[in-house]
């Protein structure tokens, strides 16, 4: 599927604010980051800012948002034989050939996520993958009164362990997820078997 100039342009802004919200938080903290600085620094307006993200700590996360957002549609997109897991690992996979990290932006990224002032940002990002999480491990589970119920507590299993593979990468600075949540979901079969 091709992505049309429109959509690559505001790719290309969002991901412009995003970098200038990381290299000026890095340079000067995230209590020192403002709105403005982050505008000025990707040269657009502040209202063109607003018109992609809703706060400073949404521009800095961005890429976990997008990240997780990306490996729900590609999960989404497994073929429905495919169990919970393999297609997880599949996406995964997928997603990391899609995805070519630069050291020195993963280096700085690394330092910001352990800010106490992101928390609640990083939780929504979480949790809204949870949810779209949730709805695409549903489409694949049989109808059964305990559907919801069984979505909700494996999306939030999945989740978590790609949340904990994730934060292993950024901090042993890893360069295969994939193998690393191979080895997660392995312990979560053996540790609730």
């Amino acid at each position: 599927m091709s992505t049309g100039l429109r959509e690559r342009k505001k790719a290309a802004t969002r991901q412009a604010l995003h970098d200038a919200a990381v290299r000026l938080a890095t340079e000067h903290g995230v209590e020192n980051l403002t709105v403005e600085a982050i505008a000025d620094a990707a040269t657009v307006s502040r209202r063109t800012f607003s018109n992609y993200f809703a706060s400073k700590e949404q521009a800095l996360l961005h890429q976990d948002r997008a990240l997780t957002a990306r490996l729900v549609e590609l999960f989404r997109t497994r073929p429905a034989g495919e169990s919970l897991m393999t297609a997880l690992l599949r996406a995964a996979e997928q997603l990391a050939t899609e995805y070519t990290p630069d050291p020195a932006r993963e280096e700085r990224y690394r330092a910001l996520r352990l800010d106490p002032a992101l928390l609640p940002e990083l939780v929504a990002v979480y949790a809204a993958a949870e949810r779209g999480f949730a709805e695409a491990v549903r489409e694949r589970l049989p109808d059964g009164p305990d559907g919801p119920l069984r979505a909700h507590v494996l999306a939030a299993t999945l989740l978590a362990a790609l949340r904990v593979v994730g934060q292993a990468a950024l901090e042993r600075g890893e360069r295969n997820a994939v193998d690393l949540l191979r080895q997660a979901i392995s312990i979560t079969r053996e540790g609730f078997g």
